[in-house]
């Protein structure tokens, strides 16, 4: 049974320990910023448990930090991940609907990222497949966006955004 709720202070620690179980390194300290942003009223923390465990999670930043969706005050999704063990369970789907849900309450719109090596495949098909559109500004790093002869290094930092109407 796949339950999506809100972000609660003792989840810190939880989410924290189930990353770190697959290996990635995910201190309880973000989360912890997570839910004092989530009380702010400037994130939305959704969390996944699968059959009572915690499963996954994605975040909404109604202000995002990408300057075209800030300036289009587009709110963005940022952060989805659901633990390997559970994934092709549809956690990563149920998220989304329900961002988008909660996201069309107050806006027409909502904005994506995600980086552009392999690991990010399922995600980059996910999106698409769901209406998610390229925003048409090409690919960014830290906030600038790279145009021909450009050189940088390829990390988790270089993006590519897309939009959906609602």
């Amino acid at each position: 049974m796949l339950e999506i709720r809100d972000l609660m202070k003792e989840d810190c620690k939880t989410i924290s320990t189930a990353f770190k179980e697959q290996g990635w390194n995910k201190p309880a300290s973000q989360y912890e910023s997570y839910f004092l942003e989530q009380t702010e009223g400037t994130r939305k923390v959704l969390i996944a448990e699968y059959n009572n465990l915690f499963a996954g999670y994605l975040t909404i930043r109604w202000k995002s930090d990408y300057e075209p969706f800030f300036s289009a005050r587009i709110p963005e999704i940022v952060d989805l991940n659901v633990l390997m063990k559970y994934r092709k369970n549809g956690i990563a789907t149920a998220l989304m609907d329900e961002a988008e849900t909660i996201v069309s309450e107050k806006y027409n719109c909502i904005g994506i990222g995600f980086g552009l090596m392999s690991d990010y495949g399922a995600a980059q098909r996910l999106y698409v497949k769901r209406g998610y559109i390229p925003d048409g500004l090409g690919i960014s790093q830290n906030g600038k966006f790279l145009t021909y002869g450009d050189q940088m290094t390829v990390d988790d930092d270089v993006a590519l955004y897309l939009t959906k109407i609602l």
